[in-house]
């Protein structure tokens, strides 16, 4: 009886493969070969799944976004509120599995400028992220849902920004941003944000400084 085959699986394994191979060698240097070689595949069957490098690329891109996704949203399903700082520390590298993602992420932002549909992907993945992060301020914080859209919005934007800031660093500097310094500052960031945002509340006037 032939084997069955699972083939959204198997891109899956192939994605994830190639955010290894970018991570540990740079965009450019993550041949089909490479990919293939690295997944235990010839480069045939590599085509057979997808039709060029670019294409392995925005399906890791996608892979790893539904991945993250699945962890931040997972507490939440459990009918308690989560803690906001857990739960948000599954974006940022902070052991081997998420260091590999956001390795991946960093490498793929390099390319972005000189291609347009990468330039389309990323704008996508940006408004992924929003929805992400702002789904974990809303189960996070009771206040939330109270407060201004324009000041959740500004939230939000400070949230994602700071976190993209810190993987960034982390990823270049990982001798300087061990986890337990990357959990002070994101910790130190949700207070401050916190306040400001109990501050803006209670003088609209603030939001125009």
């Amino acid at each position: 009886m032939p084997k069955i085959v699972d083939h959204a699986q198997r891109r899956d394994e192939i994605a994830l493969v190639a955010c290894r191979v970018v991570a540990a060698h740079g965009f450019d240097q993550a041949s089909m070969v490479r990919i293939a070689r690295a997944a235990g595949y010839t480069t045939g069957m590599l085509a057979h799944y997808f039709d060029s490098k670019q294409e392995i690329i925005i399906a890791a891109l996608r892979l790893i976004l539904r991945r993250i996704e699945e962890r931040l949203t997972r507490p939440a399903q459990q009918g308690s509120r989560p803690d906001l700082l857990e739960l948000l520390l599954e974006a940022l590298p902070i052991d081997a599995q998420r260091r590999t993602e956001c390795a991946f992420w960093i490498t793929f932002w390099g390319q972005v400028s000189a291609d347009k549909r990468l330039k389309r992907i990323n704008a996508w993945v940006h408004r992924e992220y929003m929805r992400l992060f702002e789904r974990c301020l809303d189960v996070g914080w009771q206040e939330w849902r109270q407060w201004p859209a324009t000041t959740r919005e500004q939230l939000v934007r400070s949230l994602v920004t700071f976190i993209n800031g810190l993987t960034a660093s982390a990823v270049a500097n990982p001798g300087d941003w061990p986890a337990p310094k990357q959990v002070a500052q994101l910790r130190l960031q949700l207070q401050l944000l916190h306040a400001w945002a109990a501050g803006a509340t209670l003088t609209p006037q603030a939001l125009d400084a």
